[in-house]
């Protein structure tokens, strides 16, 4: 399985997903400018991730000593809005750091970087619960349907959504896979379908205005995507495009899961009106891998996230659980 992130003494190494499937490229951060860079650049994306991410930022920033902590943790917080993680991640770190400020400098570091290398390994083990939580709802003989990325390369390792896919198979199950290409950045296409191609998992690429007549085949035994944060009554952010997935889902009877890490809930907002949504670069939009396809000086909309209201939300699956509605019990209940 592909390695997303690693701490090394060089730096924090990460796989560039930018450049994924043509090239295989890893890049190296030697400072938490660089990491910030690479959040905000979409060289590593994926809440799990990010937030990992950050906290190695976190820890590369104070083990290198050129700039004050909250300096560090407002630079990488400043990179993505949506992605509830990275904020937990720093919250973290630097409620550590302040415990650890009348220690000596050198151990403060060591114990920074432990941390962070520790947020990691928990990540790992969290989508493996994610996993083996969610195997037993995917149904044998049917096809899922799976929208963005949100596997090994969206997180530390295993992943949340591809996690579920992934233990199901790992439990003998026979199933294949649709992956939407989810533009207009196509980590369908270029993430999913490759990392379930290493993997040997029988996958198969659609546009995402495919999703539609899929859902309405029979073909299709239920929808597994991940998300970037969940408000307190179930509602979902997720990549631009999942709601209209859950709204088809719905329509066609295939029930719609959500595999996210508990670190995913935001239970200070009630609703997904209050989720903050990134909106990026036109060029996303009107150009694919820099080739122009779209009319020079058109205007463009381009937000990376879409809300899905809770009530096209079958069950959340974390690692402490699946989670039904009513949300806001049930939610509350496992984040305690």
């Amino acid at each position: 399985m592909v390695e997303t992130i690693e701490w090394t003494d060089r730096g924090v190494v990460m796989i560039d997903q930018t450049r994924l499937p043509r090239e295989t490229v890893y890049v190296t951060c030697r400072d938490y400018k660089e990491v910030a860079e690479a959040i905000r650049g979409m060289v590593i994306r994926g809440a799990p991730a990010i937030g990992v991410a950050a906290a190695m930022g976190v820890a590369i920033g104070i083990q290198k000593g050129e700039a004050s902590l909250d300096t560090i943790c407002d630079t990488l917080a400043a990179t993505r809005p949506t992605a509830v993680n990275l904020f937990w991640a720093i919250d973290r770190m630097k409620t550590l750091a302040r415990s650890l400020s009348s220690r000596p400098v050198e151990q403060q570091r060591a114990l920074l970087i432990e941390e962070a290398r520790r947020i990691k390994i928990e990540d790992v083990a969290i989508c493996r619960a994610i996993g083996a939580n969610g195997a037993s709802l995917v149904p044998d003989g049917k096809v899922v349907l799976t929208h963005c990325n949100a596997g090994a390369l969206a997180t530390a390792g295993y992943g949340t959504a591809l996690g579920v896919i992934r233990a199901a198979v790992e439990s003998g199950k026979k199933i294949a896979v649709f992956a939407d290409e989810t533009r207009p950045f196509l980590q369908g296409a270029r993430l999913t379908a490759w990392e379930l191609q290493q993997d040997g998992i029988e996958t198969s690429l659609i546009t995402d205005n495919m999703a539609g007549h899929f859902l309405k085949s029979g073909r299709i035994g239920c929808v597994v995507v991940g998300a970037d944060r969940i408000a307190r009554n179930g509602d979902v952010a997720n990549k631009i495009g999942t709601y209209s997935v859950a709204v088809l889902a719905k329509e066609n009877n295939v029930p719609f899961y959500v595999a996210a890490p508990i670190s995913t809930l935001d239970l200070t907002l009630s609703s997904g009106d209050e989720i903050p949504i990134e909106q990026r670069a036109a060029a996303e939009v009107t150009h694919v891998f820099g080739v122009p396809v779209a009319p020079e000086g058109i205007a463009v909309e381009n937000p990376a996230f879409d809300v899905t209201p809770f009530r096209y939300v079958t069950a959340i699956i974390t690692e402490k659980g699946v989670a039904r509605a009513p949300y806001e019990e049930s939610l509350t209940r496992l984040a305690s």
